[in-house]
């Protein structure tokens, strides 16, 4: 919703700060350099504090920023403010899959389709609620140039009255969507305040992390995927208004009518994919998509012309648009683990392509206007994900190696070293208990056996000593004594055999 209000109520905006609206259409820019930036911190700052804490901050310089656009008088001061909002919707962007991933794991595929469904909804929504604030009208931004002279309004002026009307409808859209966005960020500071730390240690420390063998090639072809995905994706979406009044001819309502068929194809997929992913592999959907996709391009591509063929190509081409991306990251998720580095890659993979290929369709479109290059693009995007799907499938597939088995980066060791290690301390003390208590009962057994040992050999050596020393004793007798000498049993014997 924060980002599709933007396009309803662009020549309002332009209005409020005396441009036109080619004049200040590097807002666009600057709220992409923003989310471009946003997601790169993201990535970073994921890994290192609370998710839930994170998100909730996040979300509240969102909405933040979304009070103090209609209040923004100049083109500078807008820009800026549009760079704070694309920052923090680059964090969201990234956070938000990294939690579903982290919170649901393999079961993360439903949950994802469900997540970026809710992108397309609040696409679908947010028209329909500037077409509410601002009563279905809207202000001429060529009425509002920078004035000098005779041209400049004055404050009592009818311009000026209109303008701030129209300032007062701009303002309460913007406000509606922060208010909504504020209770969500509400919402995610209270899971923070209520969530336990060693339940948090616990749960991270119970977490199974697998590197695939070709990790960093694998993340780095997946964001190549995704920038020739979003940037189709964006690109057609963007341009097939335009394409179908000059390219075929069609009424305003026509084209119109034909864009809202991709998005709506595009929402309603998405919307189904839930379902889908919940008893299909992700894969699986990712090569239907691609097939499809490969297949309504290419039928758009010879059959530009006909206005038949942009009706079924569009709406097949949006359908099977509209599951990749969070098939992808559940895809990939199933063979290495995704960390917020890794998310950050594929959202700004995606932002590159949603920045450069439109940028550069519409520069062809204007140097060569009779050929399709609308269509050619899609066709050769479709090409690019199907080539670079299977390769990224091979990579994803190798066995690993023996010594990279339940091996992550170094930053991963430690988290899990220093977010376990009290966890650690406590299961050490409870095990330290059991086997102290048993550990005692050896002792005592083994200390008892051992005495008993002791006291019956030191019986042993005492009887042999006293034996010893009697026989010793009595044959000194023997020797010494006549008279008993005489009557010895060996004195008898040696007499006899005399």
């Amino acid at each position: 919703m924060a980002i599709a209000i933007l396009g309803p109520t662009f020549p309002d905006l332009a209005a409020n700060v005396n441009k036109n609206v080619s004049q200040i259409s590097f807002i666009f820019v600057g709220r992409s350099s923003g989310y471009f930036g946003g997601s790169l911190i993201g990535g970073l700052l994921v890994d290192c504090m609370n998710a839930q804490i994170l998100l909730g901050f996040s979300m509240l310089a969102t909405a933040m920023g979304l009070y103090a656009i209609p209040w923004c008088k100049t083109a500078i001061l807008l820009t800026a403010m549009m760079s704070v909002i694309g920052f923090s919707m680059g964090v969201l962007d990234t956070g938000g899959n990294v939690v579903a991933l982290d919170t649901w794991g393999a079961e993360a595929g439903p949950h994802m389709q469900a997540l970026h469904f809710s992108f397309a909804l609040g696409a679908f929504v947010t028209p329909i609620l500037a077409k509410m604030a601002l009563g279905g009208s809207a202000v001429d931004p060529q009425d509002h140039l920078v004035g000098t002279g005779d041209h400049q309004p004055t404050v009592d002026s009818p311009v000026s009255s209109e303008k701030l009307h129209f300032t007062m409808n701009v303002m309460s859209s913007y406000t509606m969507i922060g208010i909504y966005v504020l209770l969500v960020a509400l919402f995610f500071c209270l899971l923070y305040w209520k969530s336990s730390s060693a339940r948090d240690r616990r749960k991270f420390s119970a977490q199974k992390y697998k590197i695939a063998k070709y990790h960093y090639a694998l993340i780095i072809l997946l964001s190549v995927f995704f920038f020739w995905y979003v940037g189709a994706e964006v690109t057609y979406g963007s341009y097939i208004f335009t394409y179908a009044r000059t390219h075929v001819g069609m009424k305003e309502s026509e084209a119109a009518g034909l864009n809202s068929v991709f998005w709506g194809s595009f929402a309603a997929c998405r919307g189904l994919a839930i379902c889908l992913a919940a008893c299909s592999h992700p894969g699986s959907i990712i090569l239907l998509s691609i097939i499809c996709s490969t297949v309504s391009s290419l039928f758009l591509a010879l059959f530009n012309t006909h206005p038949v063929s942009l009706w079924l190509g569009s709406a097949v081409y949006g359908a099977s648009m509209a599951a990749i991306f969070p098939s992808g990251i559940s895809w990939v998720e199933q063979y290495t683990t995704i960390q917020g580095k890794s998310a950050a890659l594929f959202v700004m993979g995606a932002a590159m392509g949603e920045m450069c290929i439109p940028a550069a369709v519409g520069f062809l479109q204007g140097h060569y206007p009779a050929v399709p290059v609308l269509m050619y693009t899609a066709l050769v995007s479709a090409a690019m994900t199907a080539m670079l799907f299977p390769v990224l499938y091979k990579l994803a597939t190798s066995p690993s190696d023996p010594k990279r088995k339940g091996a992550g980066d170094g930053n991963l060791q430690e988290a899990l070293l220093s977010n376990s290690h009290l966890e650690e301390e406590d299961e050490d003390d409870k095990e330290g208990k059991e086997w102290n208590e048993a550990d005692f009962e050896v002792i005592e057994m083994n200390d008892t056996r051992q005495n008993s040992v002791i006291e019956t050999s030191t019986n042993i050596q005492g009887e042999s000593a006293l034996a010893t020393s009697a026989h010793t004793l009595s044959g000194k007798i023997c020797n010494s004594s006549p008279l008993l000498s005489i009557g010895s049993p060996r004195r008898k014997t040696s007499s006899k055999n005399d």
